[in-house]
């Protein structure tokens, strides 16, 4: 299923979500470079990175509640022109010589804020723009897209951008931005319906509770909680493991420093192909089924990884697992697009991802102590460790989610 088949509204939301993608793409490094000109005191450099980081573990669910009580369309629209503005200004600081690393923490802080609330509305507004059965396919080629825009498109050229000039990437991000919004303005008006009996009305109850809501309804369904538990388990892995990736492969499957860069795109070429995929995995399997498989899968590539001492092999287990991590993504949110009222979308969805990343920080963090005391190699160990005991404690949860309203709602599977 291509994205013109999909439709112009799926088309216009797919290139404002990668065009926000390459603007990030090309400001994140910037960020972490401007800091370190400006100084080698590497707990300010890291406070850039903390500021982005916080927002969505701080703020997402309050991001969920206003993308359910405004339209979604003009608030995605409002979101990026805002941080269009914020980037400009940023930009203009960095061309005149008076960013500091103060307004850099600040930056990055309010767009991670504004970011919340964009993805939100972004992740509810989907399923008014593509039949149910789409979904599956709808998120892979959003990730998909994304992926080139961030890792090969943006990343590699921020760098070269940035030795031009330190405010040319701030500058182009901030044209990403303004180029999301006009093409989020172009979408049609979703039409009020009864789906949409679930918004909140604005000043009837505090916006937190409205937030509170999307948890409380995350936590009563059995499957969809389960499911998001499961991928904060996964999460615990994956981010000890790319803490530590940089070190993993120079020290234990000894790729060379110059060869860095191709080891890495490896694992962007494996998650491409895992976000294409997941709608015809989706559509062959349906969507649990397919959840179980891509668990095992992923552990077993863990395994792989963490025996392999080889470049090679190391890369290609590396990328399968991260093609297994998109299709996880896409499937797993397609899987609430369809279950979750429309009027509650936006919360729910922002408490899975609360959920799911919560545990990020911790396994970046044990991974850095365990590496320190103990060397690198166990972590790959201890990653595959994790994905065993979250896919042991999934299966049967996934299989027994396979229900009847799961059968009525998804394609019937292929023989």
């Amino acid at each position: 299923m291509t994205a013109s088949v999909l439709g112009r509204d799926y088309r216009l939301l797919w290139s404002a979500a990668v065009s926000s993608r390459f603007g990030d793409a090309l400001r994140t490094p910037a960020l972490a470079l401007l800091a370190a000109m400006l100084t080698r005191d590497p707990r300010a450099v890291a406070a850039v990175t903390v500021a982005a980081q916080l927002p969505p573990l701080l703020l997402g669910l309050l991001g969920g509640a206003y993308a359910d009580r405004w339209d979604r369309r003009r608030t995605m629209a409002v979101v990026d022109g805002l941080r269009a503005a914020l980037v400009a200004a940023l930009a203009g600081l960095v061309a005149t010589g008076r960013a500091g690393v103060a307004a850099l923490v600040i930056a990055a802080f309010l767009l991670a804020a504004l970011g919340t609330v964009f993805d939100a509305a972004s992740f509810a507004l989907l399923p008014s723009v593509v039949p149910p059965a789409a979904l599956p396919t709808a998120n892979g080629r959003l990730q998909a897209g994304t992926a080139v825009a961030g890792g090969f498109l943006g990343a590699p050229l921020a760098g070269v951008l940035f030795a031009i000039s330190a405010a040319l990437p701030f500058t182009l991000d901030a044209v990403t931005f303004a180029a999301a919004a006009v093409l989020v303005l172009a979408l049609r008006r979703v039409p009020p319906s009864d789906e949409h009996r679930n918004r909140p009305a604005p000043g009837r109850a505090s916006v937190w509770r409205e937030a509170w809501a999307g948890m409380r309804w995350l936590r009563r369904d059995p499957v969809l909680w389960r499911v998001t538990v499961a991928t904060a388990g996964s999460n615990l892995a994956i981010s000890g493991v790319m803490a530590v990736l940089v070190l993993y492969a120079l020290t234990v499957l000894r790729v060379p420093p110059a060869a860095y860069g191709l080891f890495a795109a490896g694992a962007v070429v494996g998650g491409l192909v895992g976000a294409l995929g997941a709608g015809r995995l989706a559509a062959r399997f349906g969507t649990l089924p397919a959840l179980r498989g891509v668990l095992l899968a992923q552990t077993l590539a863990l395994a792989g990884f963490a025996v392999a001492r080889h470049p090679v092999p190391g890369g290609l287990a590396l990328a399968c697992f991260a093609a297994g991590t998109t299709v996880w993504n896409s499937l797993w949110s397609a899987y609430g697009q369809r279950h979750v009222p429309a009027g509650l979308l936006g919360r729910v969805g922002a408490a899975q991802r609360t959920v799911g990343l919560v545990s990020a920080p911790v396994g970046a963090a044990v991974a850095g102590f365990a590496g320190q005391v103990y060397g690198v190699a166990p972590v790959g160990w201890a990653a595959a460790g994790v994905f065993a005991l979250v896919t042991a404690g999934a299966w049967r949860t996934l299989r027994e989610g396979v229900s009847r309203a799961e059968r009525r709602t998804e394609p019937v599977p292929r023989p």
